[in-house]
């Protein structure tokens, strides 16, 4: 194995692969990178056993091999690196790396124990622009369930139809839906891990070109021209969880984003242990009021200027946290507030038709 890379090219691949390894303490071969030189390409490689990530870069190969580098020294040591390129050779498991300003030398393992990372060979089921990807899961992220206790919750629901995609999740107490216009060529329904959305909305962030999803039994992949990021699914069946979206809401409130954010912080700093704030709206304006016992209280007004006025009033309490995240979503300047009754979900969305968002959350009881 012998090749030359040019560094920053390397550096790149390297913070694309590497988050998802280096904390195996029982299997130290998946804290590592495996690098496959061919037809002058390098491919760096690496897995937990339940997420793959391949990014593929052009060198010039003199001998092509195989060695599983350990990923957290060699990232580091590459990122440091000023020099334009990099040579590189290895022998007895000894990677040798030179360029003008130094030598170093790697210890690696054998790359006949690294894990074998699927690949699927089924059709494009669609393929999207990186940026509404991207989006479209940042949108649902927050609602995915951290908890161990309904696994089918640990993810975002995916939902391939003809000429649309749906994307939600919900922890129970909250819930968020995305839907975006397309063509499938397949309509399925999957569950994508939630650590696999987070590489996912991190890699996609720095990355422009569009991205072709497929899938083959309890696996799906996400290709570009230069990397691929494969994923095991969760099994199991998804709530349906657009019957606890209400159809018709009491009353709607037209907020500014800005303003609406920065009373909800303000609010935050005294809400309770529960974390709550409330709202009590009217014809003529809306209150945020908060009150915590050891730090004191909260109240702030804000001018109801809403087309659709206010019929009866009402009051509403709302776990601060969740209502930050969901504000924090909303791609628009105005947000539009549903009350659907006392109870009942409260609703948020963006004041603009063409972006199709709901943000719901359950009400804290009084």
């Amino acid at each position: 194995m012998k090749f030359t890379v040019i560094t920053k090219n390397l550096q790149q691949g390297l913070n694309t692969v590497k988050n998802i390894v280096g904390k195996n303490l029982n299997l130290p071969i998946l804290n590592t990178v495996l690098l496959t030189t061919k037809n002058n390409q390098i491919n760096l490689s690496t897995t937990n056993l339940e997420l793959g990530i391949n990014y593929f870069l052009s060198s010039t190969n003199e001998a092509e091999g195989k060695t599983a580098v350990p990923v957290k020294i060699f990232s580091d040591f590459i990122s440091n690196i000023k020099d334009e390129k990099i040579d590189f050779s290895l022998k007895d498991n000894i990677l040798n790396i030179q360029s003008n300003n130094f030598k170093t030398k790697f210890i690696c393992f054998d790359s006949k124990d690294f894990p074998l990372i699927p690949k699927i060979k089924n059709e494009s089921l669609v393929v999207l622009p990186s940026k509404i990807l991207k989006n479209s899961l940042s949108s649902v992220f927050d609602s995915v369930s951290l908890s161990q206790t309904r696994p089918e919750l640990g993810g975002v629901f995916v939902n391939f139809n003809k000429n649309k995609i749906y994307f939600a999740s919900t922890d129970s107490f909250r819930l968020t839906e995305k839907v975006i216009s397309t063509d499938s060529k397949k309509q399925v329904s999957v569950i994508i891990p939630r650590n696999t959305v987070a590489e996912l909305i991190r890699i996609l962030s720095d990355h422009e070109k569009d991205i072709s999803i497929s899938m083959e039994e309890n696996q799906i992949q996400f290709s570009s021209d230069n990397f691929e990021i494969i994923s095991r699914l969760i099994e199991g069946r998804y709530p349906d969880y657009q019957k606890v979206i209400p159809i018709k809401s009491i009353s709607q409130i037209l907020f500014k984003k800005e303003d609406l954010q920065n009373n909800i912080k303000l609010a935050g700093l005294f809400s309770s242990n529960i974390n709550d704030i409330g709202l009590r709206v009217d014809k003529k304006e809306i209150v945020v009021f908060s009150k915590n016992s050891d730090r004191g209280e909260f109240n702030s007004r804000i001018k109801n200027n809403s087309n659709n006025q206010v019929e009866d009033p009402f009051e509403v309490l709302l776990n601060y946290n969740y209502f930050v995240d969901g504000l924090k979503n909303m791609p628009s300047e105005d947000i539009v507030f549903e009350y659907t009754g006392e109870g009942a979900p409260i609703i948020l969305k963006p004041n603009d038709s063409e972006i199709n968002l709901t943000y719901l959350i359950m009400p804290l009881k009084t």
